[in-house]
């Protein structure tokens, strides 16, 4: 599998890889694996810093505390943040432990991750050992919570051209009819609001949040101090960062990446 600098778009280039490998790659900061899809599903761990995956609906993020569920089929494209240690388990589409067709986060622990980090390591066999750690492995899997860690992508382009203001600074304060005006998105603050509860299924507010979450993630694997790091995605004070992570990530930022 090739490893290249992040794609622009995951459409651009698309490999066909018909199997999902049980396998192992290391991922530097801003390095991952351009956008292709396969025939089988594929769960996607960070054993260490944080992973992403980007399709046409947007970007899905993991810590070492999270795993990628991506459906059979799906054009994506990795990346990781930190060194990202990426373990990729694939799964035949007769295997669907959470009955999921769209990508998602999976919440991983003790067990789970070990499991996951023998499975990848473990010889390529069909021992009757390998079978029986792949049935566990599915059956942690089974009880897993989901994470809203899902970031979508805006497709009207009144709403990406908003959305773009805000990836290019994610603490930028301004509220959204601001926002609207220096987009030059041609739609008011009442169409916009509309545009991203019926297009994103969240509010502004919200996909703001998630947005400075997905960054705040990414700078937290690259070894941004946590004042820094509240600085820079927009929060008041490190306090009211750590506030808001703690409630998503059910931890703190300094200890997020220790599973």
């Amino acid at each position: 599998m090739q490893i290249i600098r992040q794609p622009d778009h995951p459409r651009e280039g698309v490999r066909h890889t018909p199997r999902a490998a049980t396998s192992i790659h290391e991922l530097d900061t801003d390095v991952g694996i351009d956008p292709h899809h396969h025939d089988d599903h594929q769960i996607a761990y960070a054993g260490s810093g944080v992973l992403s995956i980007t399709t046409d609906a947007g970007t899905w993020v993991a810590p070492a505390t999270r795993a990628l569920w991506i459906p059979a089929g799906t054009v994506h494209a990795h990346r990781g943040f930190g060194r990202a240690d990426l373990h990729s388990v694939g799964l035949p589409t007769r295997l669907n432990p959470l009955s999921l067709n769209a990508p998602a986060v999976i919440a991983v622990g003790p067990l789970l991750r070990e499991l996951i980090l023998a499975y990848t390591r473990a010889p390529q066999d069909d021992s009757p050992e390998r079978r029986r750690l792949l049935g566990v492995l599915l059956d942690q899997l089974r009880v897993s919570p989901l994470q809203p860690l899902h970031l979508p992508a805006p497709a009207d382009p009144r709403l990406a051209a908003v959305c773009a203001l805000l990836h290019a600074d994610p603490a930028d304060p301004r509220g959204l009819a601001a926002l609207a005006a220096a987009s030059g998105a041609g739609a008011g603050e009442r169409t916009l609001s509309r545009l991203f509860r019926a297009e994103l299924g969240m509010t502004f507010p919200q996909w703001r949040t998630q947005l400075r979450l997905h960054r705040a993630l990414r700078l937290l694997a690259e070894g941004t101090a946590v004042t820094a790091v509240a600085h820079r995605c927009g929060w008041s004070s490190a306090s009211a960062f750590i506030d808001v992570f703690r409630g998503a990530f059910g931890q703190t930022p300094g200890a997020y990446g220790r599973p």
